[in-house]
């Protein structure tokens, strides 16, 4: 699971948004550009280009 600190400080690296943690703890997301950034083994995988699109 993501330290709730460092949840804190990241934001969007595409609006600089904030993120919230997904509902299975296993993403970021940001409601402003709809994208989910993957965390993978606890490190949030901030590359645009690697981010999926939210689905509704």
């Amino acid at each position: 699971m993501i330290n709730k600190e460092l949840l804190d400080i990241l934001v969007c690296p595409q609006c600089k948004g904030i993120l919230r943690l997904t509902g299975k703890g296993d993403g970021l997301v940001c409601e402003n550009c709809r994208l989910v950034y993957e965390i993978r083994d606890d490190i949030p995988i901030m590359i645009i280009e690697e981010a999926k699109k939210l689905e509704d």
